[in-house]
């Protein structure tokens, strides 16, 4: 046998002859895009296309997902804004996207057959439903004979060289996982944006009917009714997040000394340089937004070093990432070893008009009105309704409210939603609890004149601004002359806030009580005599920017035996007047 006869005759498949005197290894490439909807900083297509005579990008519209009642209209235009600009993107590099409809472990066997693939790519999933899936189709591919390529992007650092940094466990304190990431190697810069130039050589295969067989589909297409929906506040994709970059780090400049922007109105409203939505879908690189925000600190502090706060947000998104990463039940209070087992209430009426904005305080109905119309709310709007759902008001378990936040928040994700909810119901990552936020208090000091409330709940535009938060306190008259009479066009309070309140602080201390490692902390503070709390200076306790308290996590332990919720009842009521308020940090 010759040299090339006995090449060819041990060659793989994806070995052809394109003439008898020479053997030409043809590789044909997907890259499978789930987050990570981007042409920057994306490694793992970069390294992908590297060497490829082909390649196709997938999106899999998985039907798990599109069936969920748990994604609301405006997190699916979002998501197919990010595909339609993905496929524009790539229509310029004369490539496009395929949006294939079906299950992956369905969809990967028939492409690698139909398409002769010998290489598959994705961006590697940390969260723990995503690892188990890409174990199954990287089975798949090898058992097909697939080269497989998978490349950390959507995080900072590798996840997994954090918990073994910290002996094999997840840090379960901001302050310890700041430590260990100051041990970690610094952070590998952004990976070379996808171009015409990067693809060299490269190809797309394409056929006539592209669109009819792998475009992407319409919300309509999907299943919803688009009348009457109001024009996307964020508009979704890859294009927008960087134009949104170049805006913030703009204002940034205020930020000479990258001071913290006063707390006002205006804050509450969707910002044309707000980013999360886009961090969420990989629309923009966490490392990309890292580096440049070092550039502009290291520009505007000649040099100096920045120092972690500066990340704050990018931080503890990470923080939750690696809290969950090895959680399956990161999402539940069941079998879940890091949550506290509360015996949160049941009341589905109550949590309805929660959700629907009708609790009869407005400014709680005003943020989940904002919620639901764009998807996106402050976070310390958030912090509020998270409050006044579970320790605060209504005693309902934080999964509820992460459910609805999954449903139509924008920038839901599923460490991040989770962990934040476990958070501010003093669940887990652990808090003083008995700081509360006051649903009339916390809002008027934000917005004294109202204009957040007129903006979102219009049937109280008539309301003077002395009345426009605690519209139930106005006489007859004023509420005539506003065209709004209580119990009829605006519903009355669905509860006592200060009894509530009271009540549910008495409730949480109780539980803390039972804990022995809390116990054991020194940290269970005496609750105070009113619930107004410290005042102001403990005004960062709740902020998302601060974040959990740093104290030793309580493995999961549930109150003990000797718990008697019924002890909480009898306590005397408050003055109808006290209202807990507490201000938190604004965004950075």
């Amino acid at each position: 046998l010759t040299l090339v006869e006995i090449l060819v005759f041990n060659a793989p498949k994806y070995y052809i002859l394109r003439d008898l005197s020479s053997e030409v290894m043809v590789v044909n490439t997907i890259h499978w895009f789930r987050k990570g909807l981007r042409l920057h900083d994306n490694p793992s297509l970069k390294e992908s296309i590297q060497g490829a005579d082909t390649v196709r990008c997938v999106y899999i519209l998985d039907p798990w997902f599109a069936g969920s009642s748990n994604v609301g209209i405006n997190r699916w235009r979002f998501l197919l804004q990010c595909l339609e600009d993905l496929d524009a993107s790539l229509r310029k590099l004369s490539s496009r996207l395929f949006v294939i409809r079906g299950q992956p472990t369905d969809v990967f066997p028939r492409l690698f057959k139909e398409w002769s693939i010998t290489r598959l790519s994705y961006e590697y999933d940390s969260e723990p439903f995503g690892k188990e899936r890409d174990a199954a189709i990287k089975k798949l591919a090898n058992e097909a004979g697939v080269e497989v390529t998978v490349r950390i992007s959507h995080t900072l650092y590798d996840l997994d060289k954090i918990i073994e940094l910290n002996g094999g466990q997840s840090p379960l304190t901001y302050k310890r996982f700041q430590t260990l990431i100051s041990r970690m190697e610094a952070v590998e810069m952004p990976a070379e944006t996808i171009t015409a130039e990067v693809i060299g050589s490269c190809v797309t295969p394409l056929s006539d009917d592209h669109d009819e067989k792998f475009g992407v589909p319409s919300l309509e297409e999907l299943g919803f009714d688009t009348e009457g929906l109001t024009s996307a506040v964020w508009p979704g994709g890859e294009t927008e997040a960087l134009t949104r970059l170049e805006r913030h780090l703009e204002r940034k400049a205020w930020v000479a000394n990258f001071e913290r922007p006063r707390m006002n109105a205006n804050s509450l409203l969707a910002s044309p340089t707000g980013l999360s939505p886009y961090l969420r879908f990989g629309c923009l690189s966490c490392r990309l937004f890292y580096f440049k925000l070092t550039d502009l600190y290291r520009k505007v502090k000649k040099n100096s070093s920045p120092p972690l706060s500066l990340y704050g947000q990018l931080l503890w998104r990470e923080f939750f990432y690696t809290a969950a990463t090895n959680n399956p039940r990161f999402d539940k209070m069941e079998g879940n070893p890091i949550c506290v087992q509360i015996p949160w209430d049941r009341n589905a009426e109550a949590l309805a008009k929660w959700a629907e904005g009708r609790t009869g305080f407005p400014w709680i109905d005003a943020i989940m009105t904002q919620l639901r119309q764009e998807g996106w709310i402050h976070h310390l709007a958030r912090h509020a309704v998270a409050c006044f759902l579970s320790r605060g008001d209504l005693w309902i378990s934080w999964e509820e409210g992460m459910k609805v936040f999954e449903e139509l928040l924008l920038d839901a994700d599923w460490s991040v939603n989770a962990g934040s909810w476990m958070w501010l119901s003093c669940s887990s990552f652990f808090q003083q609890f008995f700081h509360c936020y006051c649903p009339v208090g916390f809002g008027r000091r934000t917005d004294p004149n109202g204009d957040y409330i007129r903006r979102y709940l219009p049937v109280l535009r008539g309301f003077p601004a002395k009345y426009i938060y605690d519209p139930w306190n106005a006489p007859e008259s004023v509420q005539k002359l506003a065209k709004c009479m209580l119990g009829v066009h605006y519903p009355k309070p669905m509860v006592h806030h200060a009894e509530a309140s009271r009540l549910n602080i008495e409730r949480m201390k109780q539980i803390y009580q039972q804990l022995s490692c809390y116990r054991g902390l020194g940290l269970l503070a005496t609750v105070p005599s009113n619930a107004n709390g410290p005042g102001e200076n403990s005004a960062s306790l709740m902020a998302l920017s601060e974040g959990p308290q740093d104290a030793a996590a309580c493995s999961g332990m549930s109150p003990g035996p000797g718990f008697d919720d019924t002890k909480t009842r009898s306590l005397k009521k408050p003055p109808v007047n006290e209202c807990s308020w507490e201000p938190a940090r604004p965004e950075t």
